[in-house]
Parts: structure tokens; C-alpha cells; sequence
């Protein structure tokens, strides 16, 4: 790429805002050339309005600590320093679902880490190793839009990363009931120890809407296009339990499955370690070399030593072992920050542009 296609970020003093700048420092497409936020933060430095709220453990980009803050709301004003926007706003969903649909209307794509539209008809949420072919909706959200390149497309709920790429390497067998428990990081409610005290030596079984995004989104993911809206997949059933672990960083999921046909052990693994998409077909600059990698040790997957592993883009198994209720059971993990959220949507970028669906304005 000659020039790199400018960028900017809703939300930018946030956690997830803050992981999308360390993510694009040095990216070799893309520059951060605009971070907007609250009018509370408009107007002062990026350096200023973070203060010693910093959550990454890398020091902050130099290339962004005097970028002045835009006002989020200011949307054709930021629109017009940049090419996209990355959506990690903190508002209500529907001031998420009005403010997102603002900025495409000004003809600037946004890819969001928000939940707010992962149920709008037209706008595709991808895994792009797992449903690319969603983006093909874009033009029936842009004819709703009224738009020629504004558009929205969003990444799935971090946890879903842990367990869903597994069993889409296991479709032809077809899975007809899953059971996932999954052990969630606080970095997933933009938490560190330093600010969340309580969680340690701690465990919380519940945290709000997750069970009902982990049962149903991988459907819509398995879903298809019809009529110019994307309608999700009958199956399988999913049932989950989603709890916050005393972990910093990397969601990981205990799974049980049943299948129609059910696969040998063999079988199982061979799918895993042949899997790959589109973004390592394009060798795409934020994605893993291997998307699945099984471990043979009993006691991996470890959040701690294996979350950042494939530069946190990876998924990984783990103790696959037939089941005495169900056919085949596996712990799952994934880096809930990185795969699951700002690398997701980096990729998901990374991907349109490559398709020419981002480019220069």
C-alpha cells in the first residue's frame, strides 16, 4: 500500500480505544490520524484526557500522545480527517446504533467493537475466518443508508471467540447441542486489578447479557444472507454459563458437544490443524499464521502462557476427550482483548480493505 489509509477512533480513552492505538502503532496500512471521545475529553490532548488511566501494559504511542481529542459527537468534523473510524464508544445502545449510523452517512465506513447493532439485519458481524461471506450484505445496507461507501460492520462478543472457531472446523459433522461454560478476564469489563480490587481471590457467576450473546451470536454467525438481511442458522443448541475469573487478559471456555455424525478423535484434531480462512489466504497483517492450535498437554491451554501466542490473534484447545453424557468435550481459549475485540475489528479492517470495500476517501 502506497499510503496508508487514515484512521479514527470512537472512544479512544476507553480500554478497548486505548488497544486499538497500541494495536495500529506501526501498522503497516493503517495511522491513527484522529481520537474522538466525550465532549469532557474534547479539546485536550490524548496524553491529557487518559491521564493515569492507561490500561495497556506497553507505554502509550508517542505518534498519538499530542493528538488534540475530538468531540465524538462532532461526527461530520471527524469524518472529515479520515478514511474509517474504529467504534469502541460507551453509551446506550441506541445512541451507539444512531451515532454509528451518523458516521456512515457521512460515507465513512465504521467497524465497531459494539454490540449495539450485532442484530441489525443488514449489517454483518464476522469472524473473518469464519463468515467473509457475510460482507456481501454491505450494498443492501448501504441502499437503506442511502450511502455509496458509508457502512457499518461490527465483530461478535468476545467470549464466542473462545469456543465458536472450534466447533466451525467441525461443521460437517454437524453439532446438534453445545454446552459451554466459559471463565471470563476482567480486561472483558474494561477492568485491571489495580481498579477492580475485589475480584481477587474472587469469582462471579454472572455478568449481564453474556449467557444470552454466547448462545445465540454464533447462529447468527453460521447464518445466511437472504432477501438482503442476514437470518441466522436453526442450529445447534447452545446453552452457556458465563463467569468473571481472576484473570487480567484471555477468556477461556469449557465445551461439550454432541454431533449428528459423530468424529473420531483423529478426526477432530485433523479438522482443527487444517482450518484456515480468508485472512491467511491474503496473509493479512494482524492474522495468525494458525487460527486453531491443540495442545497435547493436559494442562493447556493457559490463559497466562498461551493468550498472546500468534500475537493474540490465535484461538487454541486444549483436553479434547470423549464425554460420558455427550460425545466430545475441549477447553478453548482466546485473548478477549486482542482476537476478541480491537485485533478482531483490526482484521475485520484489514479484510474490507483488502476487498476495496475501505479505501482512500
Amino acid at each position: 500500500m502506497d499510503k496508508k489509509l487514515r484512521v479514527g477512533i470512537l472512544g479512544a480513552t476507553g480500554m478497548v480505544g486505548q488497544r486499538f492505538i497500541s494495536l495500529l502503532e506501526n501498522h503497516p496500512w493503517f495511522e491513527v490520524v484522529a481520537v474522538a471521545a466525550s465532549p469532557r475529553s474534547a479539546g485536550k490532548t490524548y496524553e491529557e484526557a487518559v491521564g493515569d488511566r492507561w490500561k495497556m501494559t506497553t507505554p502509550m504511542p508517542e505518534a498519538v500522545k499530542k493528538l488534540v481529542v475530538m468531540n465524538v459527537n462532532e461526527v461530520e468534523k471527524v469524518s472529515a480527517e479520515v478514511d474509517f473510524v474504529f467504534s469502541a464508544v460507551d453509551m446506550t445502545k441506541d445512541e451507539i446504533r444512531a451515532i454509528e449510523e451518523a458516521y456512515a452517512k457521512t460515507e465513512t465506513p465504521v467497524v465497531s467493537n459494539n454490540s449495539a447493532h450485532r442484530w441489525t439485519p443488514d449489517v454483518p458481524m464476522v469472524v473473518p475466518e469464519l463468515n467473509p461471506e457475510h460482507l456481501d450484505v454491505i450494498p443492501f445496507q448501504q441502499k437503506r443508508l442511502g450511502t455509496k461507501r458509508g457502512f457499518i460492520v461490527v465483530k461478535p462478543n468476545c467470549s464466542i471467540q473462545s469456543y465458536t472457531p472450534m466447533l466451525h472446523a467441525l461443521k460437517e459433522f454437524e453439532p446438534v447441542e453445545v454446552v459451554a461454560t466459559t471463565y471470563q478476564a476482567i480486561s472483558g469489563a474494561g477492568k485491571t486489578f489495580k481498579d477492580w480490587p475485589e475480584m481477587l481471590d474472587n469469582v462471579i457467576p454472572y455478568i449481564g447479557g453474556e449467557e444470552e450473546k454466547s448462545e445465540q451470536e454464533p447462529l447468527r454467525i453460521w447464518g445466511k444472507i437472504e432477501n438482503g438481511v442476514i437470518v441466522k442458522a436453526d442450529g445447534p443448541v447452545i446453552t452457556t454459563q458465563c463467569l468473571r475469573v481472576p484473570v487480567s487478559d484471555g477468556h477461556t471456555a469449557a465445551v461439550f458437544v454432541k454431533f449428528a455424525k459423530k468424529p473420531t478423535k483423529e478426526q477432530i484434531l485433523k479438522a482443527w490443524a487444517e482450518f484456515s480462512g480468508l485472512p491467511q489466504e491474503l496473509k493479512l497483517p494482524s492474522a495468525p499464521e494458525h487460527f486453531i492450535t491443540y495442545f497435547e498437554e493436559d494442562n493447556r491451554p493457559q490463559a497466562k502462557l498461551d493468550r498472546d501466542s500468534e500475537k493474540g490473534m490465535g484461538v487454541f484447545a486444549g483436553r479434547l476427550r470423549e464425554d460420558s453424557v455427550y460425545d466430545w468435550k475441549f477447553v478453548g481459549l482466546s485473548h478477549n482483548t486482542k482476537r476478541g475485540a480491537a485485533g478482531g475489528a483490526v482484521l475485520i479492517a484489514e479484510l474490507l480493505t483488502a476487498q476495496g470495500k475501505i479505501a482512500a476517501k
